[in-house]
């Protein structure tokens, strides 16, 4: 996955929160733009439009960005981090076998997801299906675990600690069975879960999910309008041949494309855009 596109609505208030909250360091800053991630990696992408408002809780759009750390560290940090600076903002933590993992939602409304992947020699499969759960895990027992003197002085810094990327996408939509046909029969993922007409999990390459969506609150919404939060969700595949074999596969299924040589991007059935390019 690439980085994730929101349209918010205070920028400079944005740029704090992923900034010093969550520790992504401030890439580049271009007027109404500000691209934020670790290393030379963009995760979140920020596009100022205050002229939008929020869309209703019960629209599609972003349930949640989920970054994913290199350490137990390092994500222990910003944990700490987002905690100390911004404690409204923490909505939950769970064990989901695979991963390890903490939610917030951010000072527009949308959802964190921080999370730490357990060795995939400890993923269990069957029948092409990874068996995932939520179980409990206290935030703070894994705070005095985890969170060393290195990240406390770290996330005083704002610098964080370790590496980091966006791991997974999930998704809010109107209807599981039309996102199975989208993102699995035409896109090409594969399904990895599925909670019945409630979420369905896909990925590639064997992952326990690249993506995600479901309908917990907003079963049975249409398209998106314009409105602050998911601008566009970026997808990378693996070099041009690949995707040039999702442009042929799109238009077998008289999906809108736009090519501009470099990027493919479409709408899902519910107006999210999402783009896709090749490795560089």
């Amino acid at each position: 996955m690439g980085a994730v596109t929101l349209r918010v609505a205070d920028l400079d208030g944005m740029i704090r929160y992923y900034r010093d909250g969550v520790t992504l360091e401030l890439l580049r800053h271009d007027g109404p733009l500000a691209v934020l991630g670790r290393g030379t990696t963009p995760i979140i992408v920020l596009e100022h439009a205050p002229e939008l408002r929020h869309a209703s809780p019960r629209d599609a759009g972003l349930y949640h960005t989920a970054i994913l750390f290199d350490t137990r560290e390092a994500l222990a940090t910003a944990i700490y981090s987002v905690a100390s600076r911004y404690p409204g903002t923490f909505t939950g933590s769970a064990d989901h076998l695979v991963s390890e993992a903490f939610y917030f939602t951010d000072p527009e409304g949308n959802g964190v997801e921080l999370y730490f992947d357990r060795d995939r020699s400890a993923w269990s499969w069957v029948h092409g299906t990874v068996e995932m759960a939520t179980l409990h895990l206290d935030p703070n027992a894994y705070l005095r675990e985890h969170l060393g003197e290195p990240g406390v002085q770290a996330a005083a810094a704002g610098t964080g600690l370790g590496s980091a990327i966006v791991g997974h996408v999930h998704l809010s939509v109107g209807d599981v069975a039309s996102a199975r046909e989208f993102y699995v029969e035409r896109l090409g993922f594969e399904t990895t879960a599925e909670m019945g007409d409630q979420a369905l999990f896909v990925s590639a390459g064997g992952y326990h999910h690249h993506m995600a969506m479901n309908t917990w609150g907003s079963r049975g919404a249409g398209r998106r309008g314009l409105a602050l939060g998911l601008g566009k969700v970026e997808i990378v595949v693996p070099d041009a041949e690949e995707l040039g074999a999702l442009g042929e596969r799109m238009a077998h299924f008289r999906v809108g494309v736009r090519d501009d040589g470099r990027t493919l991007a479409f709408d899902d059935p519910w107006a999210n855009l999402v783009e896709v390019r090749a490795a560089e």
